[in-house]
């Protein structure tokens, strides 16, 4: 069952317990968080999207809110959706035209990052859908347990810049934005939106005809080029796979890779 973002009768949080249920902000984003919900959340490479532009963006969008709300008359779901569509569609366009360094359409980094979103998926937390991009990463996650959003993208992120940043030589540089994009899927419908336009993503950006043809996403059908699976049920055995072996250990044992494992934290 997704949870999702309805309003909060309860007091009012603390700003610890905010980063579960509540609003808090970080740098230039407000980030909404209800306890159990689902989020639809974007993080991308370091110098992909300047500030200036995200900003002009939430503004926009925030001048929309305002002027209906002043009119009395507060925006439908229709509406809503469409907003939605809107910012994340040009936030998404300025990414796919590929502004800042491409590192994710290396294989190597692809794998990378593909194979931390999943190791701890169905444990930490539960992926609706995800898709690595050029220069960003969409993902519909569900945090479990005592895990939240906040530590769950920074175990994914920090592990990643650091193992990607070695794989590319570099030393004492950001390798993602610091600051991520989340929105909290306010119903199943809503979870459902932001599942499609996520994996729709590579097919929008004209990479791919269809979304179960590209390969760095959740919708792809193919056999799994990652590795490190780790406590999720299979989305489909793979030729040579015995029942109860997960899609990581069938990597990891053909290829002769490691199994990496994000931090704890």
């Amino acid at each position: 069952m997704n949870g999702n973002c309805g309003e909060n009768s309860g007091n009012r949080p603390t700003p610890s317990s905010a980063l579960v249920h509540g609003l808090h902000s970080r740098g230039a984003l407000p980030h909404l968080k209800r306890e159990g919900a689902s989020y639809f959340v974007t993080f991308r490479l370091a110098g992909t999207l300047p500030r200036e532009v995200l900003v002009r963006l939430k503004r926009e969008r925030e001048n929309i809110i305002r002027t209906a709300q002043a009119h009395n008359r507060p925006l439908t779901w229709q509406e809503q959706n469409e907003l939605f569509e809107w910012y994340s569609r040009k936030v998404d366009q300025h990414l796919d035209d590929g502004h800042g360094d491409c590192w994710l359409r290396r294989e190597e980094i692809a794998r990378l990052v593909a194979s931390a979103l999943q190791y701890f998926a169905g444990e930490r937390y539960t992926l609706g859908a995800w898709v690595i991009m050029p220069t960003h990463v969409h993902t519909v996650v569900r945090p479990e347990s005592e895990w939240t959003l906040s530590r769950i993208l920074k175990s994914w992120k920090s592990f990643t810049a650091l193992e990607a940043n070695k794989l590319l030589g570099r030393t004492g540089l950001p390798f993602w934005q610091s600051e991520s994009y989340d929105h909290c899927c306010r119903d199943n419908a809503d979870f459902a939106r932001c599942v499609r336009y996520s994996l729709m993503n590579p097919v929008h950006a004209g990479l791919c005809d269809t979304p179960e043809s590209w390969v760095w996403s959740s919708a792809w059908r193919g056999e799994p080029r990652w590795r490190g699976f780790h406590g999720a049920a299979l989305v489909g055995q793979t030729k040579g796979q015995t029942k109860g072996q997960t899609v990581g250990q069938t990597v990891g044992q053909t290829s002769g890779l490691p199994v990496e494992k994000p931090p704890a934290s």
